[in-house]
């Protein structure tokens, strides 16, 4: 995956390609200093600001007609403290960075996402998550946060130091400030043994507390068109470390779930018909393995086909009743759909906009390839996800407001409280920002 570039024109595109802005003027600060200073001098100008990461934001979350802030110089890692168990990190940084630099230093984070492309201030920000059974997102293993505020000065905080703006900013959609710095938990690292395999549609909905319960980090992926799904449970282990070999993890991970993947969704795009078709084959073409590896090993895999993505977290018991149903209107309807569902879990947090605040959830994610139509799709998938009072992805597709989201959020009228506090000149306002917090 690549990070987001500009055009000749000085135009921003998102990693998906279904957001473009174009900024007054972009800046690439080499310290908190300088990226104060830029926030004060976009005051000056009347211009808003937006922090941009790599772009795998699917929503126009980071776009910005004023001033769009680059942290691609804020990177590496601050501090280590073994005493407390916490990595300070600058919020430029790529996940991928600092998972390799937590391992060269014996130390892992507890749970991730499932790519780790972005930056860890973009990640954080729109409540990126993997799966768990006891382990939460990325943004609720964070410790303290760094951000410079509206007014050029810079605002640490920590569940003893400024604990009401700890509690929102941890996902804050970049609406209370642009993120400098994250503590994060960390963990001497360990070993995790993944066991893939395929299972029947409704034997995993059947037995998807069973599932749920017996293991730390469970998730599926449903081909529509087909009964089947491929599952991954990942379990801690004592090892020994036993990972994919290098030929099977090119075969498995690159031929066929990249490059195959990539051919079968040109054809797809080019003839739907085929869809159905292409479908019970990509069911059927991986075959179940077992490895054992170290956690960003595991959590993670590349994807490089690109897509257009919508994601909704819904009350974790209506998990079985809200995927029969995403089920029976594909059956019934004329759609064609070359991507996996993707389904996964986490527990209840506290963090305010946490799509997983308060309760126990499970994620459903619908995809279609980059070009392809997905309107439709998305729109239908979507009438079934808020039926159950589902919740959006920060970063994903999505067509809710504030309006909605203050009944599924009982926690919303704090966020927007603590914005108006924080910047009540709305100097990180955008559009989108506009749509889902109100003005």
């Amino acid at each position: 995956m690549s990070s987001t570039a500009s055009g000749k024109n000085g135009t921003w595109r998102n990693w998906g390609g279904n957001v473009t802005a174009r900024p007054a003027r972009e800046v690439e600060p080499a310290s908190v200093e300088e990226l104060s200073a830029a926030v004060r001098q976009a005051a000056q100008d009347g211009l808003t600001v937006k922090a941009v990461g790599t772009g795998h934001s699917f929503t126009s979350i980071a776009a910005t007609d004023g001033v769009l802030i680059r942290p691609q110089l804020l990177t590496g890692i601050r501090k280590i403290d073994r005493d407390a168990m916490t990595v300070t990190v600058e919020a430029g940084t790529p996940l991928k960075r600092l998972n390799l630099a937590l391992a060269r230093e014996g130390l892992s984070l507890t749970n991730m996402g499932d790519i780790m492309e972005q930056t860890v201030s973009g990640a954080t920000s729109t409540g990126t998550h993997g799966t768990g059974r006891d382990s939460a997102s990325i943004a609720a293993q964070i410790k303290g946060l760094e951000l410079v505020i509206a007014d050029g000065s810079v605002l640490t905080c920590s569940e003893k130091e400024n604990p009401e703006v700890f509690a929102a900013a941890r996902i804050g959609l970049g609406a209370l400030g642009v993120v400098t710095a994250i503590t994060f938990a960390v963990e001497p690292i360990f070993l995790l043994t993944a066991r893939e395999e395929p299972m029947p549609f409704d034997r995993v909905l059947a037995e998807f507390d069973e599932l749920w319960t017996e293991n730390e980090h469970f998730e599926f992926y449903w081909f529509p068109h087909t009964g089947s799904t491929n599952t991954k449970r990942n379990n801690r282990s004592a090892g020994p470390e036993k990972p994919v070999s290098r030929i099977a993890g090119w075969f498995e991970d690159e031929f066929l779930s990249n490059g195959v993947f990539q051919v079968a969704q040109w054809v797809g795009r080019a003839a739907p018909a085929t869809v159905p078709t292409i479908a019970q084959i990509s069911s059927k073409a991986l075959s179940a393995r077992t490895y054992t590896d170290i956690p960003y090993r595991v959590f993670t895999s590349p994807r490089r086909v690109r897509f257009v993505e919508m994601e909704y977290a819904v009350p974790r018991e209506a998990l079985p009743e809200t995927l029969r149903e995403l089920k029976t209107m594909v059956e019934r309807s004329d759609l064609r759909i070359s991507f996996p569902v993707e389904v996964r879990t986490a527990p209840a947090d506290d963090i305010a906009l946490s799509t997983a605040s308060g309760r126990d959830s499970a994620y459903v994610a619908v995809h279609m390839f980059r070009g392809t139509p997905y309107q439709a799709y998305f729109t239908a998938a979507e009438r079934i996800l808020t039926a159950h009072e589902g919740r959006p992805h920060w970063g994903k597709v999505h067509t809710r407001d504030a309006e909605y989201f203050s009944g599924v959020y009982p926690r919303f009228g704090e966020f927007t409280a603590l914005r108006d506090r924080l910047d009540p000149d709305r100097r990180f306002q955008n559009d989108y920002l506009r749509r889902v917090l109100g003005p």
